[in-house]
């Protein structure tokens, strides 16, 4: 009876690939629909020159139709060829597998976690992974296989890293002590916004770290809460014998091993600090990876024509390949050219699978951006709130419900901005709410559900991960997928909305020069 149902449910189990065709199906349907009755929303656009409002018209684009076709036709490869994650997924596990291979990982990671309380290693990644997100996306393809390894070598199922990992890269999205690349454009935004109805509103840049700082704890105690006590207790135990071909003794550092990590270190530490000095403007011969047409420096740091922006997942590589060299020469592990060329490899041995979801993500994210479904959405949730008579709390609320609900057809935090901004950041104002504050519930809002929408184009990276490490018969389905993270975005929800309630009521400042309130 038990093994008939479980044969039934394998059956019925919608691989991710073909989700992803029937949400792509479903998503031209959608459009041709919407495009024959009509469906067009006008917005207002602030003007950036006159501080004016300006009218803008979105329709619904129709995919099913010859041009539409067309669309998908030409456009697919060149999608697939220039989605981000897969560039820098490919050219960072280069370097990953070189410190797989030659024995970095398992050395560093055995060395730092063997005396270390589970709860403790999890609440370091999970904090780890929020701080993080003041490098933009990179931590996606970085510390996602890297919370795979860290649970395999600490005998736990590396799922449950995976899950945690990607939770709080999401989840903490909109948090960070200091402005990122992101929060400085949306500060653009938020600060044109403000001069509709004052020109000389200024927001200074560490307007919003006291908030930000119980907001980056308060994320990264619960998220770790719930993967201890819910998420490791739900999934199954991983069966190590299975991954490897001979039965494994308890891993011994040794002294070449010792040797290999202290040489690896001091080499990494001198290309960081050539690599740091290099980012530092105004000392002798610094600064070479700026860009200086820039006014703040975390946009000299990630504006498109900074050398560091743009060769950052590089710089990143290399220092993976730095660590996982010097550590193979010090504990002989890697011997001769060969064994340097075939770690180089490594962790792109059995990519097949996620080159080919990689691929369908990437269609699906192409046609639901070019149907502009997702804009039509948020525009028509800039009218409604530019429409409606809200103060006080209730106006609190209903921004953080349309940054929950815009998140999920639109995760582009910038461009969701450059549409809701304008209506209301001086909605907020005329409310007595400040604009500083009116960013911080967009910003909190995002990140309840970021985690949870496919459209998110790093939501492949986990899904594939979870894949790769995935011993049942049965595929990772989407919605599993989908249910690991809904726990933590309820409850990431629940604690920012707290959060920004109690500062409103008790109008603590948020920042330096940033106050809830006018």
């Amino acid at each position: 009876m038990f093994k008939y149902r479980n044969k039934f449910h394998e059956k019925m189990t919608l691989h991710p690939i073909m989700t992803l065709l029937i949400l792509c199906g479903i998503t031209i349907l959608i459009s041709g629909i919407l495009s024959f009755i009509g469906a067009q929303v006008t917005y207002n656009k602030i003007d950036p020159n006159l501080y004016e409002y300006s009218p803008t018209t979105v329709q619904v684009n129709s995919l099913l139709s010859l041009s539409g076709l067309k669309y998908i036709f030409t456009n697919t490869v060149l999608n697939f060829v220039s989605f981000t994650p897969l560039s820098s997924l490919i050219i960072i596990l280069i370097g990953f597998g070189i410190m797989e291979k030659s024995g970095f990982l398992k050395t560093a990671i055995t060395l730092l976690t063997k005396k270390a309380k589970k709860k403790n290693v999890t609440f370091v990644l999970v904090l780890s992974c929020i701080l993080l997100s003041l490098v933009g996306d990179l931590p996606y393809v970085v510390m996602i296989p890297l919370a795979g390894v860290l649970f395999m070598y600490g005998k736990r199922n590396p799922a449950i890293g995976i899950i945690a990992s990607f939770a709080a890269l999401t989840c903490g999205s909109g948090l960070s002590l200091f402005l990122t690349s992101i929060d400085s454009a949306v500060l653009s935004q938020t600060k044109l916004g403000a001069m509709m109805l004052d020109q000389n509103y200024n927001i200074t840049t560490f307007a919003f770290i006291f908030i930000m700082t119980v907001a980056i704890f308060a994320i990264a105690i619960a998220i770790t809460k719930i993967t201890e006590d819910y998420t490791a207790k739900k999934l199954a135990k991983y069966d190590f014998d299975l991954n490897s071909d001979e039965e494994e003794e308890e891993y011994k550092i040794g002294k070449q091993e010792k040797r290999g990590l202290i040489i690896a270190l001091i080499a990494g530490f001198i290309y960081l600090l050539i690599f740091v000095y290099n980012i530092i403007p105004g000392l002798p011969f610094s600064g070479n990876l700026l860009d200086y047409s820039q006014s703040f420096y975390i946009d000299k740091l990630f504006s498109y024509n900074s050398f560091f922006s743009n060769g950052f997942v590089f710089i990143v590589t290399m220092l993976f390949v730095i660590l996982g060299f010097f550590y193979g020469i010090g504990a002989k592990t890697i011997k001769n050219n060969k064994d340097f060329s075939d770690a180089l490899g490594h962790s792109l041995d059995g990519t097949g699978k996620i080159l080919v979801l990689i691929f369908f993500a990437a269609t699906f994210v192409s046609i639901f951006k070019q149907t502009n479904i997702g804009t039509y959405i948020v525009a028509s949730f800039a009218n409604f709130i530019s429409n409606g008579h809200f103060s006080g709390f209730m106006l609190i609320f209903i921004i953080f419900i349309i940054s929950i609900l815009s998140t999920i057809v639109m995760p582009s935090s910038i461009t969701k901005w450059a549409i809701l901004g304008g209506a209301i950041v001086p909605l907020c104002m005329n409310a007595g709410i400040s604009p500083e504050f009116s960013q911080i519930i967009y910003r909190f809002g995002e990140c309840a559900t970021l985690g949870l929408t496919p459209l998110f184009a790093y939501y492949v990276i986990y899904l594939a991960y979870l894949e790769k490490y995935n011993q049942k018969s049965r595929p990772v389905s989407l919605f599993t997928t989908l249910k690991y993270q809904l726990p933590y975005s309820v409850v990431t929800a629940i604690v920012l909305i707290v959060i920004i309630l109690v500062w409103y009521v008790i109008g603590l400042p948020i920042g330096i020069g940033g106050h809830p309130v006018i």
